[in-house]
C-alpha cells in the first residue's frame, strides 16, 4: 500500500489528470465544466476555462493547446492562456457524439479518441454497463480533420493511449475488463485480459509505460447480467439507484510495457479517497483523478510517501 497525498480542487469529480511539460502543474476538469490548473505542491489553483459541458480526458495537442474530451460537447481544443475554445469534433457520421471520454495524440497530430456509448450520457454511465450495449467506439481524427471509426462495438470504450514509439494504440474496454491493442494501421494484437477490475483512463507515462486506472474491482452482478442474466437487465435498470451495482472502494493502478507485460501494480488505502478514473506517471510520481472525489491525489512508484 502506497501513501496518498491529496490536493483539493474547487469542484466535484476531477476525472483525469495531465501534467505540464515542466511538471510544475497538474490540469484536471470537474463536473461543473471547469478546467483547473493546480500547482504540484497545491499552493496555487487557477481556472483555465469553462467548457459548458463535462470535461473528462485531457491531452496536449501538437500545437500546444489542451485537448479536452468533453462528454457533452465533444472533442475540444483549449488555449491555456485566455481559455478560448475550438470545437474539433462534435458529430460522427451525422450523429452527435454521445459520450466523448479519452484520447491520445500522435506526433503527426492524429487524435485517437473514445466514444463510450451511443445510448447513455456520462451522468447515466451505470445504465450502459447494466444494459451491456457494446456500442462504444474508438475514433480517429486525422490532421486534415477527417474522422473515421477504427474500432466499433466496444464494451464501454474508455481510456486511449499510444505506446512510446507510436506504433500501437490501446483502448480500454471497461465493460469486459480488458485493453484492446491495435497497430497504427488497425491490426488487432493480443488484448490484455482479465484485469483485476474495470479499466478507466489509460495514459503513456514519462517512463514509457502505459498506465491504467482501475476504477473498481469486478462486480458479480454485472458479470451475471452480461451472461446468463441478460433477460433481467431491463428490470435491474428500473431498480432504485441505491440497490443497483455500484463501484467498490479501491485505489489501484497498473502499468504495462508495449508487449502487454505487467510492470507495476500499485495500490493505496481507499478509506478517504477512491475510484481512480485518471492516471498519469511523471518522473516517478503517479497522479490520480477521480470521478467522485473533490481532490486529485499523488503517490510514488517506489512506495512510501509521495
Amino acid at each position: 500500500m502506497r501513501a496518498l497525498e491529496r490536493f483539493g480542487v474547487p469542484g466535484i469529480g476531477p476525472e483525469d489528470v495531465l501534467l505540464t511539460a515542466d511538471g510544475d502543474r497538474v490540469l484536471t476538469g470537474t463536473n461543473d465544466g471547469s478546467i483547473w490548473s493546480v500547482a504540484t505542491d497545491g499552493s496555487v489553483i487557477e481556472r483555465i476555462t469553462q467548457t459548458g459541458g463535462r470535461p473528462l480526458g485531457l491531452e496536449w495537442l501538437t500545437d500546444g493547446r489542451l485537448l479536452v474530451c468533453d462528454a457533452h460537447a465533444g472533442l475540444l481544443a483549449v488555449e491555456t492562456r485566455g481559455g478560448a475554445i475550438e470545437a474539433l469534433v462534435t458529430t460522427v457520421d451525422g450523429q452527435a457524439l454521445r459520450f466523448t471520454n479519452n484520447a491520445a495524440v500522435a506526433e503527426d497530430g492524429t487524435i485517437y479518441f473514445s466514444d463510450s456509448t451511443r445510448h447513455y450520457t456520462v451522468e447515466d454511465w451505470k445504465s450502459d454497463l447494466i444494459m451491456h450495449t457494446m456500442s462504444g467506439r474508438l475514433l480517429r481524427r486525422r490532421p486534415d480533420g477527417q474522422v473515421d471509426t477504427v474500432l466499433d462495438g466496444v464494451g464501454f470504450a474508455n481510456g486511449v493511449a499510444l505506446t512510446a514509439d507510436g506504433s500501437q494504440v490501446w483502448v480500454a474496454e471497461l465493460a469486459l475488463r480488458r485493453i484492446r491493442r491495435l497497430t497504427a494501421d488497425g491490426r488487432e494484437l493480443a488484448a490484455i485480459t482479465e484485469l483485476p477490475g474495470y479499466p478507466d483512463n489509460i495514459a503513456l507515462g514519462s517512463d514509457g509505460l502505459v498506465w491504467v486506472a482501475i476504477a473498481s474491482p469486478p462486480d458479480a452482478t454485472l458479470s451475471f447480467l452480461q451472461g446468463r442474466g441478460a433477460r433481467l437487465r431491463p428490470a435491474v435498470l428500473r431498480l432504485p439507484e441505491a440497490v443497483k451495482p455500484a463501484p467498490k472502494r479501491t485505489v489501484r493502478v497498473q502499468a504495462y510495457d508495449s508487449t502487454g507485460r505487467l510492470v507495476h501494480d500499485l495500490s493505496a488505502d481507499a478509506a478517504e479517497w477512491h475510484m481512480v478514473t485518471g492516471v498519469r506517471e511523471h518522473d516517478g510520481r503517479v497522479w490520480l483523478g477521480s470521478l467522485v472525489e473533490t481532490s486529485i491525489a499523488v503517490m510514488s512508484v517506489a512506495g512510501g510517501a509521495a
